[in-house]
């Protein structure tokens, strides 16, 4: 009589075993023994046939010996290398019995790449089969739970990330509503003028007054939709232009806080990327730099061609500085990390960390350098990225998993 296994493993397909013994009856009586115990199972013919199958959820393989070769070997072994960072695949052995000889230790070396490896020699008692195999799922059930978790954190982090792109629209928000607030008044005045009016050439300037305020008014429109207008595959930027876009919809805020505006622009490469995060993470920049010179000050900004200090790879470089107040050395290695701010219960602390994983994502650099001494106050954020390294799987989220 064979004892059930735990209840968390009876019937339950995710946990199923594939059984590979193609001669003899290894295959029908061990599948017996396995249904036995409430674990679900199949036969498999060859190995071609359970790797197959190892593209779903799997919690085992049970291989007799004689099924490999060293083709199967390199099969399996390739099918293991792709495993996600969570898996660690059990294959349980049943070996060919017998003293250490020439082809046992031969034997031994083809089945070295395979990995998570459990030896059995036969004849296997039935207690020592269903043990071994309980201890593998057992080991694969963690598995799955640090899978389980790293989705989680993953979802928990997209829902963070996506909490902060809302956060910058709120504040960019307060920003356009004045840009657009502004011309739409100078409008208003114009048309009741042209309307007041006696003098035709008097009102054809009111008239063209009027228009260019409403072009204005196109303009911010445009970057405002521009902003949250994601493609859905990475496309070349022109970064000047992306810069500009930004800058258009913090003009106001910029220059109802005294801010004057810096920009050098050289001539720089395009680059592959996507537009709606690279204004996010600049939108967040120039953000901060407004923040900390609520006192007025200077707004630098700069592209340029540039290339990687260690490997020369070429792209553009973008830094962002500020005359502000500067932040405190102690808090310099952590405003990269969530939920750290300085600026306490106005800030989320998310900006910068979505910022840096933007910067990552495009697999370019983000340094940043500051100072709040007395007259030498101001923080310097620099930018590399790469003209055409950004990795597409990262951009697209598209990274898959070769075993469930």
């Amino acid at each position: 009589m064979v004892i059930p296994g735990p209840e968390q493993f009876i019937n339950n397909p995710e946990y199923r075993v594939l059984v590979v013994a193609p001669s003899g009856r290894d295959a029908e009586l061990t599948c017996k023994l396995l249904v036995d115990a409430g674990i679900v199972c199949v036969a498999c013919s060859s190995v071609e046939s359970a790797c197959a199958q190892l593209s779903t959820p799997t919690g085992a393989v049970i291989i007799a010996e004689e099924a490999l070769n060293p083709e199967r070997v390199q099969r399996l072994a390739e099918i293991m290398e792709r495993q996600p960072s969570w898996s660690d695949f059990p294959l349980i052995l049943l070996t060919i019995p017998g003293v250490v000889s020439v082809s046992s230790v031969q034997r031994s070396q083809l089945r070295r790449p395979l990995g998570n490896v459990l030896l059995l020699e036969r004849p296997i008692r039935p207690e020592t089969l269903i043990s071994t195999l309980m201890n593998a799922l057992r080991a694969r059930q963690r598995q799955f739970q640090l899978r389980d978790e790293m989705v989680q954190n993953l979802q928990a982090e997209q829902a963070l990330r996506q909490s902060e792109k809302l956060a910058v629209a709120g504040r960019l928000a307060a920003s356009i509503t004045h840009e657009i607030n502004n011309p739409l008044e100078a409008v208003t005045n114009l048309l009741y003028l042209i309307e007041t009016c006696e003098e035709l050439n008097t009102a054809k300037e009111y008239a063209r007054l009027a228009s260019e305020e409403l072009k204005r008014v196109a303009e911010i429109t445009a970057h405002t939709l521009n902003f949250h207008r994601q493609p859905i595959h990475p496309v070349m930027i022109e970064m000047p232009a992306l810069i500009d876009s930004v800058l258009t919809l913090y003009r106001q805020k910029l220059k109802s806080s005294g801010i004057s505006v810096e920009r050098k622009y050289e001539h720089a490469p395009q680059i592959l990327g996507m537009s709606g995060e690279l204004r996010q993470l600049f939108a967040n920049l120039v953000g901060n730099a407004a923040d900390a010179m609520k006192q007025g000050g200077v707004l630098r900004i700069r592209v340029k061609s540039s290339s990687t200090a260690s490997g020369g790879m070429p792209g553009v470089r973008v830094t962002v500085a500020d005359s502000g107040c500067g932040i405190d050395p102690k808090n310099l290695r952590k405003i990269f990390e969530p939920f750290f701010s300085t600026k306490g219960n106005m800030g989320t602390g998310l900006g910068l960390w979505v910022s840096s994983s933007i910067v990552q994502k495009h697999d370019g650099r983000i340094q940043v350098k500051s100072c709040n001494k007395e007259g030498r106050c101001g923080t310097v954020f620099s930018v590399f990225l790469p003209i055409n390294q950004a990795k597409p799987e990262l951009l697209a989220n598209a990274a898959t998993e070769q075993i469930a």
